[in-house]
Parts: C-alpha cells; sequence; structure tokens
C-alpha cells in the first residue's frame, strides 16, 4: 500500500500539470463516470494530501476523493491522448498531460462537509505544516496496545505505513510490542522529528531511504538493496537476514494482519 509520502508527491505532481486550469474528467471504465461528468471541464483550484488520501477540489464546490488501498496507481504522460490501458476508474486531461487512475479503493465526488468528516477521523500527518504530534501522543498513551499496532492506525497517524512503522521502531531501539501507554513523551518527541523527515526525504526522492550513512552500502561494503520497495531499510522485508547494526538475524511475524519486522538484539 502506498504510504504518505506517495500521496504527497501525487498533489504536488497534479498541482503542477493541472492546477488552475481546466481539466477534462472522464471515466472510461464506468464506474465513475457520473461523478466525472459533475467535474468534467472545471477548473482545478487546488490539490491536497493528507495521510494517504488525495484530494483535488474543482470550481466551485466539487472534490474528488481518492484513496489508492493496496493496488491503486495514478500514470501520468504526455499528450497526445492514446487509447486508455486495462481498467482505468478516472482520466485527467490538461493541457500537456493526462493522468490514469487505475484500482483505487476509493474514487468518489463528495462535499465539503463530508471531507471536513473524513478528515477528523484521522491523526496528525507528519508530512502537514499543520500537524500537531500532541494529538498522536494523546492516543498513544491512553493505549495498551502495542506500539507497532498503533503506529498503522491512521485515527493515530496518517500517513504511516508498513515501513516507515518498522524502520522508525528499529532506528529508535523500541520494541514494537511495547504498549502505547508505557512511551516516554520525551522519546516520542524524538520519533515524531525524525519521522518528519524520513518521510520528507521520502517525498523528495520517491522511495524510502532510512539507513543512517554509516551504514549504507558503500560505508559497510555491502551490495545494496533489492526489492520492489526501493530505498536503503534496516529491518523491513529483511527477515532472517542479519542486522545492519549488530549482525542478529532480523525476525517477523503477522501482527493486526501485517507483517511486522523487527531486531531482537537493537530492539529488546
Amino acid at each position: 500500500m502506498p504510504e504518505g509520502h506517495t500521496l504527497h508527491r501525487l498533489a504536488r505532481r497534479h498541482r503542477t500539470l493541472f492546477g488552475r486550469r481546466p481539466v477534462a474528467v472522464s471515466s472510461p471504465q464506468g464506474r465513475f463516470a457520473g461523478a466525472a461528468s459533475a467535474v468534467d471541464g472545471r477548473e482545478l483550484r487546488k490539490v491536497d494530501a493528507y495521510g494517504k488520501h488525495l484530494f483535488h477540489v474543482y470550481g466551485p464546490d466539487a472534490i474528488v476523493h481518492v484513496h489508492l488501498g493496496l493496488i491503486g496507481t495514478f500514470s501520468e504522460q504526455p499528450l497526445p491522448l492514446t487509447d486508455p490501458v486495462g481498467q482505468v476508474r478516472m482520466r485527467m486531461v490538461g493541457e500537456t498531460h493526462l493522468a490514469d487512475l487505475r484500482g483505487p479503493t476509493a474514487c468518489e465526488l463528495i462535499d465539503a462537509p463530508r471531507m471536513s468528516a473524513l478528515l477528523a477521523r484521522l491523526g496528525p500527518d507528519p508530512l502537514r505544516r499543520d500537524a500537531d504530534p500532541e494529538r498522536a501522543f494523546a492516543r498513544l498513551s491512553r493505549s495498551s496496545l502495542p506500539v507497532a499496532v498503533l503506529l498503522l492506525d491512521q485515527k493515530v497517524l496518517a500517513g504511516v505505513g508498513n515501513v516507515y512503522r518498522a524502520e522508525l521502531l528499529f532506528r529508535h531501539g523500541l520494541d514494537p510490542m511495547t504498549p502505547g501507554r508505557a512511551l516516554d513523551r520525551a522519546l516520542w518527541t524524538d520519533m515524531w522529528t525524525d519521522l518528519v523527515a524520513l518521510m520528507r526525504t521520502g517525498v523528495r526522492r520517491n522511495r524510502i531511504d532510512t539507513v543512517r550513512d554509516e551504514h549504507l552500502p558503500r560505508a559497510m561494503g555491502r551490495a545494496p538493496r533489492r526489492d520492489r520497495h526501493g530505498g536503503e531499510v534496516y529491518v523491513y522485508r529483511r527477515a532472517g537476514l542479519p542486522c545492519l547494526v549488530c549482525g542478529a538475524p532480523v525476525e517477523t511475524k503477522e501482527l493486526a494482519g501485517r507483517n511486522l519486522f523487527w531486531c531482537p538484539d537493537c530492539q529488546a
């Protein structure tokens, strides 16, 4: 599932390609046809991301809400137009580019009250300047659930997924099963600051890199990581491989329906 940095990159890209201009909107697949016709030809006034949600705001009062879910993707290409390939839920055509949306969990037309209600259910997004880490800590500190579960709860933090969850816990030496209410406030402040920096790097590079300079391939004389997720990481999808810091085998197990990765020594 795409994590929050991917949605913020999409928002920037769509602002650049389509923002402040009329956009032709259609639904080649047909499932979004009625809503597409309602915004077709309108000016795209704003594109915003919050957590794993993307919002296209068309003048004067229509909002297209997209959640990519597990398999959703946006693909973009310069004009001229080409025939849609596959099940394209929504197609946007601007002055120079088109963008096709495939496989989203949600692609719907909503109004401002529904958008406000949706955002009210989400925790702070580390990539937003208006994010309040105290809101997240308040939820964490009231819960007996493991921190590893809480970090994936979008009501606690918006935009954090499995990769950032595993890597953040490793970088701060935290046992994933630590209850939220046992989390020290000073440690949470450090974790939040680190998470903001990591996710901003993800936006810039379009991949998740969490390894410090001294543990990078060149510094350690090791081969670069080869994985479809890209980026250099400490524990994510490295089950059974030696920890880059202590050498202990990285462990994994399923927790709340997601695969968790951690180092049993560094995160004891």
